[in-house]
């Protein structure tokens, strides 16, 4: 698997964490426990990649929720499905903590995890709340 790929599942299994924790109402050690003993044979790589993105999403939810709702226009995150909300929490985690990878490419994948796991309706809707998250962040480093 490339670079490319390993990194894509990563995002995919930090969202399916978050979306594990969010639902099923498990704090973060009871996902990690549960979690990997279902997915033996995970690359070593993808699940450090994982595990780094679900710990920033952990370690800052409410900053995370807090800049997901302001930029997702009259959308509070409870009338968001559950797989549009951890999608954005998976890519907001990944933009605040992992700076160094471009925000277009972060923005790209979780756009390409959301047309797997959700509908076609939101991929507008995440992309265009994404992009005021990026622009806004963008912003806030100069």
């Amino acid at each position: 698997m490339s670079v490319t790929g390993k990194r894509r599942k990563s995002r995919e299994l930090a969202m399916q964490m978050l979306f594990q924790a969010d639902v099923g109402k498990q704090n973060p050690d009871e996902v990690r426990q549960t979690f990997w003993q279902a997915r033996e044979g995970v690359d070593d790589d993808v699940r450090d990649f994982t595990e780094d993105i679900f710990r920033v999403a952990v370690n800052r939810d409410e900053e995370i929720d807090t800049i997901i709702e302001k930029h997702s226009q009259n959308w509070k995150l409870t009338r968001m499905s559950a797989v549009d909300r951890n999608v954005l929490r998976t890519a907001v985690a990944e933009m605040i903590g992992f700076t160094g990878t471009p925000a277009p490419i972060v923005i790209n994948e979780a756009l390409e995890i959301a047309r797997r796991y959700s509908s076609p309706e939101s991929i507008n809707f995440l992309n265009g709340v994404l992009d005021a998250i990026n622009r806004a962040l963008l912003n806030a480093r100069s």
